[in-house]
């Protein structure tokens, strides 16, 4: 069997759609859609799926915008999560998780930030024990 390798272009033709794909799988929509169309149920497609995973690794992680759609990379591994997006309804309960998610992470994060900016403003205490009171 003849190896055919892949050009320089190829290669980054092939990584950008890799990379746009992988990340449309954060939407739940757009599983639900994939799921009553049937590709969740093609072998091809499956592999695909399970090709995908090296998107976990940190080298190529980096490049995503929406890193969420790694656990939902994850989720499609199993058959049943897969049969599960055919129904509306789980689509629609997974968007609203992850909507409750972002309001939580955002909150949370706005307060952390709040914090930290309050500690930085308060004037340094000089260490105890310092060798001007002694």
């Amino acid at each position: 069997a003849a190896v055919v390798m892949e050009t320089e272009e190829q290669a980054r033709n092939r990584f950008q759609s890799e990379l746009e794909f992988i990340q449309c799988l954060a939407n739940p929509n757009y599983l639900n859609f994939l799921a009553q169309r049937g590709f969740l149920r093609e072998r091809p497609f499956i592999n695909y799926l399970k090709y995908l995973l090296y998107w976990k690794e940190p080298e190529y992680a980096k490049f995503l915008k929406y890193p969420h759609c790694l656990h939902m990379l994850e989720l499609l591994q199993y058959e049943h999560f897969r049969k599960e997006l055919v129904n509306a309804q789980c689509a629609k309960f997974i968007d609203e998780q992850q909507l409750l998610h972002w309001q939580h992470y955002s909150r949370k994060r706005t307060r952390l930030q709040q914090a930290l900016a309050e500690q930085q403003q308060q004037p340094q205490q000089p260490p105890h024990g310092n060798a001007a009171t002694k």
